[in-house]
């Protein structure tokens, strides 16, 4: 029987987001326990809220939005590798010691899927261009991270956005690979079908083969 694991963020009005960003906020419109005859909520909430796909639109003018993004890329075979790296520069290097034949995409656990939903990590690991070329090379179709950017927190310019983008690398961030082992799995982790929006939240599983 397969396993599945949920590698997602809860949203919920505790979960922190990117600084200035808009946190989580939901209200009521109609009540069961006020007479109505449902209970009807109203969202309010970045994109980027918790485990959620960038839209090349977030950092490329005229970038495809959520409701044109291919689907393939966010389905099928993973990789899931738990690095020690605490701070800085994820390297190809990092990953010297694993087997990654046949790797079609590529999840990065580090320490960030501990840290609890109501906390920020600020430093945080971050890919390097040596790396999204190293991915480009081996045609990988998706790159997941935990970290809530593929790009060094103060970043400005966001080259690893821009180059993932330029090989036609799809990507993931804020995943929770917490408790998950290392090994092969299959990725669901579909953007919600929204138009003009810069990203969109996922509900990321894995399912053992």
């Amino acid at each position: 029987m397969p396993q599945l694991f949920d590698i997602s963020r809860t949203i919920a009005p505790a979960l922190k987001v990117w600084p200035g960003d808009a946190a989580f906020e939901f209200e009521h419109k109609l009540r069961l326990d006020s007479g109505a005859a449902v209970n009807l909520t109203t969202l309010h909430f970045s994109p980027h809220t918790g485990t959620h796909a960038d839209a090349p639109y977030h950092f490329v003018a005229h970038g495809p939005h959520p409701a044109a993004l291919a689907l393939e890329p966010y389905i099928g075979r993973a990789h899931i590798i738990h690095i020690e790296r605490q701070h800085g520069g994820i390297t190809p290097s990092d990953f010297a010691s694993v087997d990654l034949t046949g790797m079609e995409r590529l999840l990065i656990h580090t320490w960030v899927s501990e840290v609890e939903d109501n906390q920020w990590p600020e430093d945080f690991p971050y890919p390097t261009l040596e790396l999204v070329d190293w991915l480009a090379a081996r045609n990988i179709a998706l790159l997941g991270v935990d970290m809530p950017s593929v790009d060094r927190f103060d970043s400005k310019d966001l080259p690893c956005h821009h180059r993932l983008f330029e090989n036609g690398i799809l990507h993931l961030e804020t995943l929770c690979l917490k408790g998950v082992p290392d090994g092969v799995y299959e990725l669901i982790a579909l953007p919600l079908k929204i138009d003009g929006v810069c990203g969109s939240p996922v509900r990321a599983v894995l399912r053992t083969l």
